[in-house]
């Protein structure tokens, strides 16, 4: 009963927003969180919530753009070096941090030096320290305009790492962004929005920056670009239940919101909001243990993969919204070129011959699934299941809770498994989140040399044509041993009231810059 009750006052305070707004809503968007922020410090207690709320504040030296490449936000340009190891970045001219000071290169020397003080707890230490392969040797500010890095060994996803959302961007802050005793006090960046008030628990307010100095371009661009903020204020409300969150939504008293996908069709028929459904570099796969009795013969792995329907598996995992793509390549990404737009067949009796020669005897093969509402793990076993017992596969399901299944994953204890993976932009670290010797991460599904030396060079050499080579050639291996099945890229269910334009969602992330609302 405490429950309900804490719900329908949950409800009702929402709802009764809309009377106190006014005419201020013009000026103004109220962001539903399902869950509150656990932070105001970027790559530090962070959550993909957290780091979508922070990246409206703060900004690194360089960005992911759309296409998933890497460009400069907070630099001008980036200069390396004929080895590969130095990095020389020029910082944009007129860029001020939210209390007014200009920034410059030693705010730049110091924010990194903050980074890599143990005492910040900063996520992605290890990738710079030497830990995870990669280490900074050296970082300068040799005049006001310019910051140079030194890396141990040359690294094609070096500006990559730097540009992670999880690591906070590697975002530039002023020195009064910490109290006098070095701890964190409030995030004082160049943003176009400024922070103003966390009631934890309750809601984050920012305030558009009206100084703010955007990068070039003429339009939004991933997380460069035309950054230009129009909306004067934003609330990001705490909004745990998904039923209250829609029904702010229908009533105005929220503007935007992420939503189940079950809620699209109900939201899409309202004369007051609008559902947007755009893709994400978030892989819904089915993986195959390689290491299986059963499994381990290709053949009959080739044989999973002829036997699967694919558009009729993504329409209905999907609510007829996906679209196939078998390549770990994310199809909005610059190296989804026309060798990564193949995939498979399919072909019932290819299917059952490759069952034939590969010596299957009808044993049983078990899809680990989970039944979370933001996933399709549940409905892609189901289909996967009927396709696959329609040319003579065994296949059964057993549903788990998800800490278990997750548990399962890593340490390799599957035959089959209905899995997502989390976005990456690079194809090389999409790569790595399934490549690898299983004998040390018994997580990993792609255990082939080949592979991994192909992998190992794609994330070393910068030149992209060269690399693209390497990753057409990585696809047609992939194809061929089928450690597992790709089958399409997330989709990021989202609404706002007709009021408002633009796109507040990117890799799942709130991006309210270049927002607009009517009056």
């Amino acid at each position: 009963m405490q429950v309900i009750g804490f719900k329908r006052c949950l409800s009702a305070m929402v709802l009764a927003g809309v009377a106190a707004i006014g005419t201020a809503r013009a000026q103004s968007v109220t962001v539903a969180l399902n869950a509150d922020i656990r932070s105001t410090n970027p790559g530090v207690n962070r959550d993909d919530n957290t780091d979508g709320v922070v990246l409206n504040m703060v900004e690194g030296l360089v960005g992911y753009r759309q296409d998933g490449t890497v460009g400069p936000l907070l630099a001008e340009k980036v200069d390396t070096s004929a080895d590969g190891l130095t990095y020389t970045f020029h910082l944009r001219k007129g860029v001020r941090f939210h209390n007014g000071a200009p920034m410059t290169s030693a705010d730049v020397l110091w924010s990194w030096q903050r980074y890599m003080d143990a005492k910040t707890e900063w996520r992605c230490l290890a990738d710079f320290d030497g830990r995870s392969g990669l280490k900074v040797v050296e970082a300068t500010a040799p005049d006001a305009d310019t910051f140079v890095m030194k890396i141990d060994k040359p690294s094609a996803l070096f500006l990559d790492s730097l540009s992670r959302t999880d690591c906070g961007m590697t975002g530039i802050l002023s020195k009064d962004s910490v109290n006098p005793d070095g701890t964190w006090n409030r995030p004082i960046g160049t943003g176009p929005f400024k922070f103003v008030e966390w009631k934890r628990g309750e809601y984050v307010t920012v305030t558009r920056f009206d100084d703010y100095v955007s990068p070039p371009g003429d339009k939004v661009d991933g997380y460069v670009g035309n950054k230009k903020a129009f909306v004067k204020d934003v609330k990001f409300l705490v909004v745990p239940d998904a039923s209250t969150a829609k029904a702010g939504l229908l009533s105005g008293a929220i503007d935007i919101a992420q939503i189940l996908d079950s809620d699209a069709p109900e939201l899409q028929q309202s004369d007051k909001v609008q559902v947007l459904t755009p893709t994400s570099a978030v892989k819904h796969v089915l993986l195959i243990q390689t290491r299986d009795p059963i499994l381990k013969t290709v053949k009959l792995r080739q044989a999973i993969a002829a036997a699967l329907d694919m558009g009729q598996l993504v329409a209905a995992a999907s609510n007829g919204l996906g679209k196939i793509n078998n390549a770990a390549v994310p199809s909005s990404s610059a190296y989804s070129d026309a060798a990564q737009k193949k995939g498979y067949a399919y072909d019932p009796a290819k299917a059952r011959q490759l069952l034939a020669e590969s010596g299957y005897k009808g044993e049983p093969i078990k899809i680990i699934a989970n039944k979370r509402l933001t996933v399709p793990s549940f409905p892609v076993a189901v289909m996967a299941q009927a396709m696959l017992q329609a040319v003579g596969i065994n296949v059964e399901i057993e549903v788990l809770e998800w800490a278990t299944q997750l548990d399962r994953y890593n340490k390799g204890n599957y035959q089959m498994m209905s899995f997502s993976y989390s976005s990456r932009l690079d194809p090389a670290l999409s790569y790595e989140q399934f490549t690898g010797p299983k004998d040390k991460q018994p997580r990993k599904v792609w255990d082939n040399p080949d592979a991994q030396a192909l992998l190992d060079k794609a994330s070393t050499i910068s030149d992209q044509a060269e690399r693209q080579k390497l990753f057409d050639q990585l696809y047609a291996m992939q194809l061929a041993d089928t450690p597992l099945i790709i089958l399409f890229n997330g989709i990021e269910f989202s609404a706002q009231g007709k009021r408002v334009q633009g796109e507040p969602y990117w890799e799942g992330k709130q991006r309210l810059w270049g927002v607009t609302v009517a009056n």
